[in-house]
């Protein structure tokens, strides 16, 4: 099978490709990624070297282009990671995520159409439902209303409706999953976890904003992986699945947890201002995908935070050179976007 992964140069797209190369090697993996800021061709390392992966480089919202390389490539399967995905940068900047994440799925959907591709797959956030309290007892369904709150979650939010109205419409053939904070090897250190491991690292203060108890339910990116194959192995099609742990965690707990790993003291946590529209907290119900298709999660979140922050103080080759080229200053709203990081991220 050819299968194109967009946004495979990213976090969770070099994992999957990772993934889906290790699972499946017969199959023909295209990499295909705009290498924004985010974009890391040495998250694909050995696989470009191996041969085992073919990189395209690529905007998803070039429709001439996309619909050329799925057709000549006779690509059969889709899964959408391309996104921007920075909340602080949304508030920065709206506009390049309605480009990327409106703009960019509509041609990507369309050019799957024209290319006469078989099926596809499109990531989407628990963020396009808003938030809960904190103290609620709800959590988030495939049938709860989107009510998002920030840019980000706006044009994400409407990312899924432009892939439903292609299903519903032109007949594509598509799914959608709706996922947790993803945590994992490779995540770009503007992101909460890498970036305070890394600070933590250099004992340098971690950025913590006022609202420090709000709380994400988290999933390491392993068990992410698994249940996109499951979908696109049995999901149904035109059908939306929620992929979640259940084990939340507030960004206060993080930090405590990655100081205790690298033997930092407490005194390292720095508040900062909050963003503009920060949510409380998300929780999905992943109970469809665990009853119709038989998925659970296999990484727990203590071994998983820790072997994660193992992977960062092993790998600082891979992430000191990317420190800086995040246009971020967290707590800085005045709408300056090119200074270096220093965010806690969504």
């Amino acid at each position: 099978m050819q299968i194109l992964v967009t946004g495979g140069a990213g976090f969770i797209g070099s994992n999957f490709a990772r993934y889906w190369v290790e699972e499946h090697p017969s199959d023909q993996v295209i990499v295909y990624d705009a290498l924004t800021y985010a974009g890391n061709l040495a998250n694909l390392e050995p696989l470009l070297a191996e041969r085992r992966v073919r990189f395209v480089h690529g905007d998803i919202a070039n429709l001439e282009l996309a619909t050329y390389v799925l057709a000549e490539n006779g690509v059969e399967v889709v899964v959408n990671f391309a996104a921007e995905s920075h909340n602080s940068l949304a508030v920065l900047d709206p506009a390049r995520f309605f480009r990327t994440n409106v703009l960019g799925t509509q041609a990507l959907c369309e050019a799957a159409l024209r290319a006469g591709v078989r099926r596809l797959h499109h990531v989407s956030t628990c963020e396009v439902y808003g938030d809960l309290d904190l103290d609620s007892g709800e959590s988030f369904s495939e049938s709860s209303p989107y009510r998002p709150r920030t840019p980000y979650n706006a044009s994400k939010a409407a990312a899924d409706h432009v892939v439903r109205s292609y299903g519903e419409t032109f007949g594509l053939e598509a799914t959608i999953t709706n996922c947790a904070n993803n945590y994992g090897p490779f995540q770009f250190p503007e992101k909460v976890l890498p970036l305070f491991t890394t600070r933590a690292i250099d004992g340098e203060p971690l950025p913590l904003y006022e609202s420090s108890q709000n709380r994400r339910e988290w999933i390491h990116v392993d068990d992410h992986c698994r249940a996109i194959e499951l979908v696109l192995e049995r999901g149904v099609v035109g059908e939306t699945y929620h992929v979640g742990t259940g084990r939340e965690a507030s960004v206060e707990e993080i930090a405590d947890a990655v100081l205790a790993s690298t033997g930092r003291p407490a005194a390292l946590k720095t508040i900062v201002p909050d963003r503009p529209g920060h949510d409380r907290r998300y929780l999905l119900d992943s109970s469809r995908i665990r009853r119709e298709l038989g998925w659970e999660p296999t990484v727990a979140f203590e071994e998983g935070l820790a072997a994660t922050v193992d992977w960062y103080v092993a790998n600082e080759a891979w992430w000191r050179p990317l420190i800086g080229r995040s246009p971020v200053v967290e707590g800085d709203w005045s709408g300056s976007t090119q200074a270096p990081a220093t965010s806690p991220s969504r």
